[in-house]
């Protein structure tokens, strides 16, 4: 049996992307469903995850549609980068979300923060995909049991590995230079581009640009707080 180890990678790469990116939600869940009856609070987590998904899947296919124009991969994919970015520099602000007293209030909470939080997930998910159909649908309903059942198992680890944090911008980094390279501008621009180069320079660019990026604003502003 020949293994299709594009479409294996694919598949990899969505798990990650959910991992690494679904822990914000997985709070804004938790948050929205504290004060909730036990029962109540299952049920807020199961509806709550579940619409905030398919809304996902609704928004992620058209954003893959909106990446088939000339120029949109290319936004798509500097959209990516600073989204890497910002997953490393910036602090989460989960705290604001506020707590409801029934499932349908905790519903509605949980989809509208969602919906406000979930460019990360959307963009990144469409340029991993690559336009599969069927990938995207994967990647998002895996998103499910992610927030559900690993919230915080996730959460755990990656504030006790750090380092998975990094190396899942990289990854993020890595599909924003492929996704940038595989915009029509290049080849309007300078005409046919080289294999290696969209499949291998561009993204490998990307990734170190994102570490880079964050690691020079992180070490900024330790400087500027040892210095106040």
């Amino acid at each position: 049996m020949n293994i299709d180890w594009s479409f294996v990678l694919q598949v990899l790469q969505i798990i990650w992307i959910n991992i690494l990116l679904s822990g914000d939600n997985a709070v804004v869940i938790a948050l929205a469903c504290r004060s909730l009856s036990p029962h109540q609070r299952k049920w807020g987590v199961i509806l709550g995850a579940g619409a905030a998904v398919a809304l996902r899947i609704l928004f992620t296919l058209i954003v893959v549609r909106l990446m088939e124009i000339p120029y949109l991969k290319l936004i798509g994919g500097l959209l990516l980068l600073w989204i890497a970015v910002k997953l490393l520099v910036d602090e989460t602000d989960e705290a604001d979300v506020k707590e409801s007293s029934t499932v349908w209030s905790a519903v509605q909470t949980i989809v509208i923060a969602d919906l406000v939080m979930s460019l990360d997930n959307v963009v990144a998910i469409a340029a991993a995909a690559k336009g599969s159909f069927a990938l995207i649908v994967f990647g998002l309903v895996l998103s499910v049991p992610l927030i559900v059942f690993g919230a915080t198992l996730i959460i755990t680890l990656l504030q006790k590995y750090p380092v998975l944090v990094w190396a899942g911008a990289a990854l993020l980094g890595w599909v924003a230079g492929e996704l940038i390279a595989s915009d029509p501008f290049w080849h309007s621009a300078v005409g046919a581009l080289p294999a290696s180069f969209e499949h291998l320079a561009a993204p490998a660019a990307g990734a170190v640009f994102v570490v880079a990026l964050a690691w020079l604003i992180k070490s900024r502003r330790r400087r500027a707080g040892a210095a106040h």
